[in-house]
Protein backbone atom coordinates (compact mmCIF):
# COMPACT_ATOMS: atom_id res chain seq x y z
CA UNK A 1 0.00 0.00 0.00
CA UNK A 2 1.31 3.43 -0.90
CA UNK A 3 1.46 6.09 1.78
CA UNK A 4 -0.08 9.43 0.95
CA UNK A 5 1.92 11.59 3.35
CA UNK A 6 5.50 12.77 3.10
CA UNK A 7 8.04 10.94 5.21
CA UNK A 8 9.92 12.40 8.15
CA UNK A 9 13.53 13.40 7.57
CA UNK A 10 16.35 14.35 9.93
CA UNK A 11 18.80 15.36 7.21
CA UNK A 12 19.93 18.97 7.78
CA UNK A 13 20.26 19.68 4.07
CA UNK A 14 16.73 18.40 3.42
CA UNK A 15 15.40 20.53 6.27
CA UNK A 16 17.17 23.62 4.91
CA UNK A 17 15.81 22.96 1.41
CA UNK A 18 12.29 22.51 2.81
CA UNK A 19 12.56 25.83 4.65
CA UNK A 20 13.79 27.49 1.47
CA UNK A 21 10.92 25.92 -0.46
CA UNK A 22 8.36 27.18 2.07
CA UNK A 23 9.79 30.69 1.82
CA UNK A 24 8.83 30.72 -1.89
CA UNK A 25 5.15 31.12 -1.01
CA UNK A 26 5.38 34.92 -1.24
CA UNK A 27 8.20 35.10 -3.76
CA UNK A 28 7.52 37.05 -6.94
CA UNK A 29 9.64 34.70 -9.06
CA UNK A 30 9.12 31.77 -11.39
CA UNK A 31 9.95 29.40 -8.54
CA UNK A 32 7.36 31.09 -6.35
CA UNK A 33 4.71 30.77 -9.06
CA UNK A 34 5.56 27.09 -9.51
CA UNK A 35 5.34 26.49 -5.76
CA UNK A 36 1.94 28.17 -5.49
CA UNK A 37 0.63 26.13 -8.45
CA UNK A 38 1.89 22.88 -6.93
CA UNK A 39 0.49 23.81 -3.52
CA UNK A 40 -2.99 24.33 -4.94
CA UNK A 41 -2.75 21.06 -6.84
CA UNK A 42 -0.97 18.72 -4.39
CA UNK A 43 -1.36 20.35 -1.00
CA UNK A 44 1.30 22.08 1.09
CA UNK A 45 3.39 19.12 2.37
CA UNK A 46 3.87 17.52 -1.04
CA UNK A 47 4.45 20.87 -2.72
CA UNK A 48 7.18 21.70 -0.19
CA UNK A 49 8.85 18.36 -0.87
CA UNK A 50 8.59 18.81 -4.64
CA UNK A 51 10.02 22.34 -4.52
CA UNK A 52 12.82 21.24 -2.17
CA UNK A 53 13.70 18.62 -4.78
CA UNK A 54 13.62 21.29 -7.52
CA UNK A 55 15.88 23.54 -5.46
CA UNK A 56 18.27 20.64 -4.83
CA UNK A 57 18.52 20.02 -8.58
CA UNK A 58 19.15 23.72 -9.23
CA UNK A 59 21.88 23.86 -6.60
CA UNK A 60 23.50 20.71 -7.95
CA UNK A 61 23.59 22.12 -11.48
CA UNK A 62 24.96 25.44 -10.24
CA UNK A 63 27.75 23.68 -8.34
CA UNK A 64 28.53 21.18 -11.08
CA UNK A 65 28.61 23.55 -14.03
CA UNK A 66 29.54 26.78 -12.22
CA UNK A 67 26.66 28.80 -13.62
CA UNK A 68 24.49 31.39 -11.93
CA UNK A 69 20.74 30.99 -11.61
CA UNK A 70 18.86 33.61 -13.60
CA UNK A 71 15.19 33.92 -12.68
CA UNK A 72 13.05 34.72 -15.71
CA UNK A 73 10.08 35.99 -13.70
CA UNK A 74 6.46 35.13 -13.16
CA UNK A 75 5.34 36.30 -16.60
CA UNK A 76 7.73 33.91 -18.35
CA UNK A 77 6.67 30.99 -16.16
CA UNK A 78 2.95 31.63 -16.59
CA UNK A 79 3.30 32.05 -20.37
CA UNK A 80 5.25 28.80 -20.58
CA UNK A 81 2.69 27.00 -18.38
CA UNK A 82 -0.22 28.28 -20.49
CA UNK A 83 1.58 27.17 -23.66
CA UNK A 84 2.00 23.68 -22.16
CA UNK A 85 -1.69 23.57 -21.23
CA UNK A 86 -2.77 24.55 -24.76
CA UNK A 87 -0.43 21.92 -26.22
CA UNK A 88 -1.83 19.15 -24.01
CA UNK A 89 -5.46 20.15 -24.63
CA UNK A 90 -4.82 20.19 -28.39
CA UNK A 91 -3.16 16.77 -28.15
CA UNK A 92 -6.09 15.38 -26.15
CA UNK A 93 -8.54 16.85 -28.67
CA UNK A 94 -6.59 15.24 -31.54
CA UNK A 95 -6.87 11.82 -29.87
CA UNK A 96 -10.64 12.36 -29.73
CA UNK A 97 -10.73 13.38 -33.42
CA UNK A 98 -11.58 16.96 -32.51
CA UNK A 99 -10.03 20.25 -33.49
CA UNK A 100 -9.53 23.36 -31.35
CA UNK A 101 -10.83 26.56 -32.88
CA UNK A 102 -9.74 29.87 -31.29
CA UNK A 103 -12.56 32.25 -30.55
CA UNK A 104 -12.17 35.96 -31.33
CA UNK A 105 -11.79 38.32 -28.38
CA UNK A 106 -15.12 39.46 -26.99
CA UNK A 107 -13.75 42.89 -26.11
CA UNK A 108 -13.66 45.24 -29.10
Amino acid sequence: MLKRSTRRVVNRAATALRLAAWSLIRSQSALGAKFRRLRSKLGAPKAITAMAHTLARLIYRMLKFGRHYADRGIEYYEAKYRQQQVYWVAKKAATLNMQLVPIPDLVS
